[in-house]
């Protein structure tokens, strides 16, 4: 089922009556997370139409939500025939788009903006931008992406995008970047002009694939891979609640485990 992971960077699981109950048993959750006022005070931005909500799942290191069903097999599975043994999973993200994205964030400049718009705020988790100039450093050592929606959506309802086969490039760069640093010290190497050259790389030699799933199904991307947000298109259909899909990313104890594992 994850045999796409290796070749494109991206899988789709399902579907699934597993995933289809785990997604029944979330919505009321992340309902409640969008209408919770400190919530969106923190993460509703883009001019009201993305709700970010870092960590706004309370789910347990099983992905269990209170009262609800853990992270179902049929989405582990497939990622431990690949990983082995996953990671301790953290309170789960709650993205949430509605008809209007992209607007600008908050403090987002206009060159930042642009790129959102024309080129789906592409990016690849994990690597921070920090201090005024912005400079990259891993800080974060994602094993994986998995995303679970929660609602139906319509093709252009702002879709998760992959530049298939981008994971490849990526690693290949940052492994030469990284040469002869022990990985505990990776976050102090500045990735920046490497990344960007990367990226560069990729908008050339990749396709651009926009991967949509319904409740019951899930999506891998592979830690590596240049992804983004499509904006939504005009027409594109979602209930009022909008897009919504809840991702885990989890991080690997073992930062040398971001290069080296499949």
């Amino acid at each position: 089922m994850v045999d796409g992971l290796a070749t494109r960077g991206w899988a789709r699981l399902g579907p699934d009556p597993a995933l289809a109950g785990w997604a029944a048993a979330a919505r009321p959750a992340a309902r409640a997370a969008v209408a919770d006022p400190a919530l969106r005070a923190a993460w509703l931005d883009c001019e009201g139409t993305w709700f970010v909500g870092v960590d706004a799942l309370p789910t347990d290191a099983e992905g269990r939500l209170p009262g609800g069903p853990p992270l179902p097999r049929a989405a582990r599975a497939p990622l431990e025939a690949v990983l082995g043994p996953l990671p301790p999973l953290h309170r789960a993200q709650l993205s949430v788009v509605w008809p209007g994205y992209p607007r600008p964030r908050r403090g987002e400049s206009s060159a930042a903006f642009g790129y959102r718009a024309r080129r789906d705020a592409a990016h690849v988790d994990g690597l921070l931008p920090e201090g005024p100039e912005r400079r990259r450093h891993l800080r974060e050592p994602h094993a994986f992406i998995l995303g679970l929606p929660l609602t139906e959506a319509g093709r252009g309802a702002s879709p998760l995008v992959v530049w298939q086969g981008s994971h490849e490039i990526m690693r290949a760069a940052f492994a030469a970047a990284l040469w002869g640093r022990a990985p505990e010290r990776w976050g102090e190497a500045d990735l920046t002009d490497t990344y960007q050259a990367a990226r560069r790389r990729v908008f050339e030699t990749c396709r651009r694939v926009e991967v949509t799933a319904r409740p019951g199904e899930a999506i891998v991307v592979h830690r590596l891979a240049l992804h983004g947000v499509a904006p939504w298109a005009e027409g594109a259909e979602a209930p009022p609640e909008g897009r919504m899909i809840a991702y885990f990313r989890p991080q690997f104890a073992d930062p040398a485990r971001w290069l080296e594992a499949p």
